[in-house]
């Protein structure tokens, strides 16, 4: 893998492995395999991913969260949704090096769809670690890092945030505003790095690298940027900061994405 996050060809190599797996979050894996197992079986779940810092080596204990990806062999239901609320509950209390759980639910049919080639499919093949059952990835294309991967994946900042306002709105705790800075500053990352991604020609998840590699090309907007990746690692409770994220930065984002990107393919 070169130092831009591709393999030889060019394509985007896969960013994680279950043998970088941090020794402190170990037990944290084996346990979700265990209970992804107990809860979901052969009739409902089709594979198991993990994703974020943990497979990628880079995971602070006591700070990191844990991402899990299930993917189903139909479309989830409400029951599915409720027992994946369980294992995100369960695990979160049993391990302190944790700090929050997310579990994705995708049906494999929406999965492999022509309309989710360059996002949901994208997200597996490159930025999933395979967990349980098999790997999706080998029926997906190699994908490089091109203007039609930054429109599919990030195209539609302009709707998350009309989401994080009315959130925000509704936000009457500090944990409430921690929970909402980490997502939304997390998601601004990620559309500013692949806003240039094309230009610079590569990959990254960091999000301190991204908010570099963002700055080369904006720097009027590099310190803002530089505040979001710090935000995403350390959530902040300051309505400043949440303002800057969705009333500045966010809505100035999603304009220059769409006039770079265009806008992403919509979704029923």
């Amino acid at each position: 893998m070169s130092e831009r996050g591709l393999d030889r060809d060019g394509t985007i190599a896969r960013e994680g492995a279950l043998d970088r797996v941090p020794a402190a979050f170990a037990p944290v894996v084996d346990a979700a395999r265990a209970r992804i197992t107990e809860t979901f079986d052969g009739t409902r779940l089709h594979s198991a991913y993990i994703y974020g810092s943990i497979p990628r080596g880079t995971a602070v204990p006591g700070i990191s969260d844990l991402d899990l990806q299930l993917v189903l062999h139909q479309e989830p239901s409400e029951a599915d949704r409720a027992d994946a609320d369980v294992i995100e509950a369960a695990l979160d209390r049993a391990f302190p090096q944790i700090d929050g759980v997310g579990v994705l639910l995708t049906g494999v049919g929406t999965l492999l769809s022509d309309l989710e080639r360059h996002d949901a499919g994208f997200f597996v093949a490159c930025l999933c670690t395979p967990l349980l059952g098999p790997d999706l990835a080998g029926r997906l294309p190699r994908y490089r890092p091109t203007s039609l991967l930054a429109r599919e994946t990030n195209g539609d900042l302009a709707l998350a945030l009309s989401r994080w306002r009315a959130r925000a709105a509704e936000a009457t705790t500090d944990t409430g505003r921690r929970v909402l800075s980490r997502g939304a500053a997390r998601r601004i990352v990620r559309t500013g790095f692949t806003l240039v991604m094309p230009r610079w020609g590569g990959w990254t998840s960091d999000l301190d690298e991204s908010a570099e590699l963002f700055g080369r090309y904006y720097p009027e907007r590099a310190a803002q940027m530089r505040t979001a990746a710090a935000t995403g690692r350390t959530p902040s409770a300051d309505p400043a900061v949440l303002s800057m994220l969705t009333d500045d930065l966010g809505p100035w984002l999603a304009a220059e994405y769409t006039a770079v990107h265009g806008e992403r393919a919509p979704r029923p």
